[in-house]
C-alpha cells in the first residue's frame, strides 16, 4: 500500500453500496486499511434484497490499493458494534477515520406524505436506522479513535445545513433523520474537538448510486440517457466523488478547520482540487438552489 493514508485505519459503517462503497474504495486508493460493514453478505441479503455485499466492497478496496476487511454488522445491535470495535482495536490498535454512512431507509419513506398519513412503523424504523445506529457506533468507536490525535469522524447525510434549514426534505421522518445527523456532527465537534479530533457532516450531491441508476433503468456507462426523463439529473455524481472528499479530509493536516461544519462534495472539490471520475466537479447544491429550485431549465453549464 502507498498513498497519503498509508498506515491509517478507517471504519466505513454502511459500506455495502452507494456513498459508503465509494468512500471505502477511495480511502483504500489513498492507502488506508478500511473495515467495511453492512448487513448484506454473500450468504445473506438484508431487506433491500440487492446483489451488493460488504465482501464485494472489501475486494474493491483492496483492488484500489488499500486493504479491505469486511465485517458484517447490524449497527442497531450495540453488542455487535462493540465486538466490531474490539476487533479493530485488537488487530490494528488504532482507528483514524470513522465514517457513519448507515442509512437503510430507501424503502421506508413516503414522498410528500404528512406525518399523520405516513406509515408510523416505517417512519420510526427509518429514524432508528438513520439516527440510532450512528449514536451506537459513535458510542463504541470514538474511544478508540481518540487514542491518537488527528482522528476524523464523518457523519454522512443528505443536504447541507444551509439547504435543509429552509427546504422541506421529502417527508417528516426523512427531514428529521437528515437534520438530526447534521446536528449530530455539530455536537460531536464540541465533544471530540477539544480532545484532538475533528467531526464533520458531509453530503454528496445527486448520487448515481446503484439503486438510483436502477430506478432510471440506466447504467453508469449510459446514465445520461436518463436526462430525457429527468433533465436536472445532469448534475449528478458518482459515489466516488464524495469518496474523494473524505480521502482529502482524512489526508489534510489542517482538517480541524472544518470541525463541526456541514460540508458537501462539490464544495470540497473546489478546496482540495479533486474531480469525479469523469474529470468534472459537480456542484450539486449550488445548482439545486440556483437552477432546479429556481424553476429554470436544466443547464449544468458552470456547475460541473
Amino acid at each position: 500500500m502507498s498513498g497519503p493514508l498509508e498506515g491509517k485505519v478507517a471504519l466505513v459503517a454502511g459500506a455495502t453500496r452507494g456513498a459508503g462503497r465509494g468512500i471505502a474504495v477511495e480511502l483504500g486508493a489513498a492507502g488506508a486499511t478500511v473495515y467495511v460493514t453492512g448487513r448484506s453478505t454473500r450468504e445473506r441479503r438484508s431487506e433491500y434484497d440487492r446483489p451488493e455485499t460488504v465482501e464485494d466492497t472489501a475486494d474493491l478496496v483492496t483492488a484500489a490499493g488499500g486493504r479491505g476487511i469486511a465485517v458484517p454488522t447490524d449497527h442497531l445491535v450495540p453488542s455487535k458494534v462493540e465486538a466490531l470495535v474490539t476487533r479493530i482495536a485488537d488487530e490494528q490498535g488504532r482507528l483514524d477515520v470513522l465514517v457513519n454512512d448507515i442509512w437503510g431507509g430507501e424503502k421506508l419513506f413516503e414522498w410528500d406524505t404528512p406525518v399523520w398519513e405516513h406509515d408510523l412503523d416505517n417512519g420510526l424504523r427509518l429514524l432508528r436506522l438513520a439516527v440510532e445506529t450512528h449514536a451506537i457506533t459513535n458510542h463504541h468507536a470514538l474511544p478508540l479513535l481518540l487514542r491518537h490525535p488527528g482522528g476524523l469522524v464523518v457523519e454522512m447525510t443528505d443536504g447541507t445545513a444551509e439547504y435543509n434549514r429552509s427546504t422541506y426534505r421529502v417527508s417528516f421522518f426523512y427531514d428529521l433523520a437528515k437534520s438530526s445527523v447534521l446536528r449530530m456532527a455539530f455536537a460531536l465537534g464540541q465533544e471530540v474537538g477539544p480532545r484532538g479530533a475533528t467531526a464533520v457532516a458531509l453530503t454528496p450531491g445527486w448520487l448515481r448510486s446503484e439503486m438510483m441508476l436502477d430506478n432510471y433503468g440506466v447504467t453508469e456507462e449510459n446514465w445520461r440517457d436518463a436526462l430525457e426523463r429527468s433533465p436536472h439529473f445532469g448534475i449528478s455524481e458518482t459515489p466516488y466523488y464524495v469518496g474523494r472528499a473524505v480521502a482529502a479530509l482524512a489526508a489534510d493536516p489542517d482538517v480541524a478547520r472544518w470541525n463541526g461544519d456541514s460540508l458537501s462534495s462539490g464544495q470540497l472539490a473546489q478546496v482540495y482540487g479533486f474531480t469525479d471520475r469523469d474529470g468534472s466537479r459537480p456542484d450539486a447544491w449550488r445548482y439545486l438552489v440556483e437552477v432546479q429550485d429556481a424553476g429554470k431549465p436544466a443547464d449544468t453549464t458552470g456547475y460541473r
